[in-house]
């Protein structure tokens, strides 16, 4: 049995060990019950996984580039006030 101390306010941290054992992790969600003179922990929601690419996390309010779309697009605007820029100055 591990022991803790409850922080001020009323916080405690669960120990590694039993964090690992019950698969509890940030975010997870757990519940509390009293029974008799003791309490009991129940881990009752798990938070998503997060994909290894890492590719959804952010949100946005811009609408979502269609599928198709082509990076080099937006660079040929660019490239092509350059080359007329050098142009002008010869």
């Amino acid at each position: 049995m591990s022991a803790t101390s409850v922080t001020s306010k009323g916080q405690v941290t669960i120990p590694h060990d039993v964090r690992r054992q019950l698969g509890i992790r940030q975010g997870s969600r757990v519940a509390f019950k009293v029974v008799g003179d003791h309490a009991e922990l129940q881990v009752v929601g798990q938070p998503a996984e997060v994909g290894v690419s890492g590719f959804g996390m952010l949100k946005t309010s811009q609408p979502p580039a269609p599928a198709d779309f082509d990076v080099a697009s937006l660079l040929a605007p660019a490239a092509e006030k350059s080359r007329k820029k050098g142009a002008a100055h010869r």
